[in-house]
């Protein structure tokens, strides 16, 4: 199975650091990363989206996504895809 999760922050200069410093401590289970914002050349905006792929235990990944979904104006959504044999 294939575990994506998919962060949308919608105040990045109040909440990047606490998403950050989650994304730092489960950074072993975080296979991908991907990040992206509407900033355009030295304009950023105050939204984000943030793409992982998480490996390892279910219940950590279960654990990861709470801990960010936690966090006031951050917007999270896990997405397990199931390979076929």
């Amino acid at each position: 199975m294939k575990t994506i999760v998919a962060i949308l922050v919608s105040n990045r200069r109040e909440v990047a650091t606490r998403v950050q410093s989650v994304l730092t401590s489960w950074g072993c289970m975080i296979k991908t990363r991907l990040g992206l914002h509407g900033g355009v050349l030295d304009e950023c905006t105050d939204t984000g989206l943030i793409i992982v792929e998480l490996v390892g235990e279910e219940e950590k990944r279960d654990e990861f996504v709470r801990k960010l979904s936690v966090i006031k104006g951050v917007d999270v959504k896990r997405i397990d895809l199931a390979l076929e044999d």
